[in-house]
């Protein structure tokens, strides 16, 4: 993922992304119990300033859990 300054992620970064998210989600069921990937989705797309805080956390090796 490149650098970011806009605090707005490009289409493709936000398709990027939400599928690394939704990968780590998956690998880890046991951290999310109850919860489904839809309704985490859903909370992400509503707030696209934490979708832009996750993207630059991924970007520096935070490797975020949602």
């Amino acid at each position: 993922m490149t650098t970011l300054t806009t605090g707005k992620l490009a289409a493709a970064q936000r398709v990027e992304l939400l599928a690394e998210l939704e990968a780590r989600f998956n690998e880890n069921p046991k951290r999310h119990k109850g919860i489904k990937w839809d309704d985490v989705l859903a909370k992400l797309e509503a707030q696209p300033d934490k979708l832009w805080s996750l993207a630059e956390m991924e970007r520096t090796g935070g490797e975020p859990d949602v």
